[in-house]
């Protein structure tokens, strides 16, 4: 909107001092012949913004045109600034909100908190997109449009239709009464009930959505903490549960526990090595947990797991024995 766009042109010109048309309409996203335009309209809405010429010339703002936010200290500060890096938003489909809103937060904050806060969040680096490793995180976005009829129902209490994908599934639609939205390591999911039974739908998998006027049948007040643990723990406990002993190097177990459903008993052995059970969502989940583990790991049990992993091997060796 354009009422959006006139003032965050004007919070870049207080935070930067002076901009010229063509970083302002990269900012914004616009043409500069855009940023031309809603130059006028301030200045013919009384915003003292005037042009100055030359090479190093720009839009700025008269000095002490400026409203400070009090009240808050160093790390009340910091803390905000940090948030604006967080991932839940863009998930949410609420990116661009945040950005604007945290352009309006660091402007407003006391000149010395701002200094302070701006430098001290560059040496603050929150989840980035790859690890140590360069594996990069692959980060399904569901579209904003989407997210948006989602949030909308969620927050005025209203019933929903979704088109939703589930895993090998045709695309349906449905009719569900949203509860809430949760963000999961980069992954948006909504709970809601369908028909009085419970449900969670992952925001990437909504194809569409369409906000009714009707009211959603469900409890004033929400414990999502609550719930979304609740429902953990039946996913968990679920569908083709298996159950593996294994044998593993003390160095590989974060891997094998951060893929791992649940870990059910662990012992020493005189080696040094873990003998661990350990329990997974299904054999397909299983195979490839112990799989990238390599040689870090032994399956012990059961019988079949020891003889896939077994064929796979050999399979690659083959493979590698003869020259290509």
């Amino acid at each position: 909107m354009r009422a959006d766009r006139l003032v965050s042109l004007v919070l870049l010109l207080r935070q930067h001092g002076r901009l010229s048309a063509a970083a302002l309409a990269r900012e914004l996203e616009v043409s500069t012949r855009t940023v031309l335009r809603d130059v006028e309209a301030l200045s013919a809405a009384g915003v003292p913004v005037f042009a100055e010429r030359g090479r190093h010339g720009g839009f700025a703002l008269l000095p002490g045109f400026r409203t400070e936010l009090t009240g808050l200290n160093h790390d009340e500060a910091l803390a905000l600034v940090v948030a604006g890096s967080r991932r839940g938003a863009q998930v949410f489909g609420l990116g661009s909100a945040l950005a604007s809103a945290m352009l309006k937060v660091v402007d407003a904050l006391p000149e010395s908190y701002r200094t302070t806060a701006a430098g001290a969040a560059q040496r603050l680096l929150i989840d980035p997109e790859t690890d140590l490793l360069a594996r990069r995180r692959d980060v399904e976005e569901p579209p904003d449009a989407v997210v948006a009829e989602v949030r909308r129902a969620v927050f005025a209490g209203h019933r929903l239709r979704i088109r939703y994908a589930a895993v090998d599934q045709a695309p349906k639609w449905r009719t569900v009464d949203p509860v809430g939205l949760v963000t999961v390591r980069d992954q948006g999911y909504l709970l809601a009930t369908r028909s009085g039974e419970e449900r969670t739908y992952r925001l990437s998998r909504i194809l569409a959505a369409e906000e009714l006027d009707e009211p959603a049948q469900r409890p004033d007040q929400v414990d999502l903490d609550r719930a979304w643990r609740e429902r953990s723990t039946r996913f968990r406990t679920g569908g083709d549960q298996v159950t593996v002993r294994v044998r593993v190097d003390p160095a590989r177990r974060a891997e094998l526990v951060g893929t791992a459903l649940a870990v059910l008993a662990e012992e020493a052995d005189a080696d040094g090595r873990l003998r661990m059970e350990v329990a997974f969502q299904d054999a397909r989940h299983a195979e490839w947990a112990l799989w990238q583990l390599a040689p870090g790991a032994e399956a012990l049990a059961p019988q079949w797991l020891r003889d896939s992993l077994r064929d796979r091997a050999a399979a690659i060796a083959t493979r590698y024995t003869a020259s290509p």
